[in-house]
């Protein structure tokens, strides 16, 4: 099973693709789309969108997973990520892709273990989640293997 795995975010929304192969999971390809700083908000939503169907096109999930949005305390902000996540959503149901939403509590527990966990451990546990070897830096963009991982994991 193939998942993508989508961290939205109105500047730099990341995203990740997975695989399950008899029980054992590697990345296939992960990255982000980055917006200008110029770009309206619509021009932005517009961009993320494209870019997301292109990818799905190109790698052609099975899945995807959507990370849920977080407590925030800008109702601005919030409602910009409510957006971004909407575009995320409609170009995974336009490919005719499955979605699945996921807190971010939800992952690091899935992932860590733990709910709570710090950035550190995270990073390591999701290192160690997508087949990287102990000791070895692994640059994860965003939350997205995990979100991946986390679907294949429920």
């Amino acid at each position: 099973m193939r998942v993508m795995g989508i961290d939205p975010g109105s500047n730099c929304t990341g995203y990740g693709i997975v695989e399950e192969t008899n029980g054992d999971l590697k990345v296939v390809h992960w990255g982000s789309v980055k917006t200008r700083p110029r770009q309206s908000f619509p021009e932005k939503l517009k961009f993320i969108y494209d870019e997301l169907i292109a990818t799905s096109r190109e790698f052609n999930p099975d899945e995807v997973a959507v990370e849920d949005m977080f407590y925030a305390t800008n109702v601005k902000s919030a409602l910009k990520l409510g957006q971004t996540r909407g575009v995320a959503i409609l170009s995974a149901v336009n490919e005719g892709k499955p979605v699945a939403e996921y807190s971010p509590l939800e992952v690091k527990q899935s992932v860590v273990g733990y709910g709570r966990a710090e950035k550190e451990q995270e990073t390591v546990r999701k290192a160690l989640a997508v087949g990287a070897d102990r000791g070895v830096h692994v640059k994860i963009e965003g939350d997205v293997e995990p979100l991946g991982a986390s679907k294949r994991i429920k």
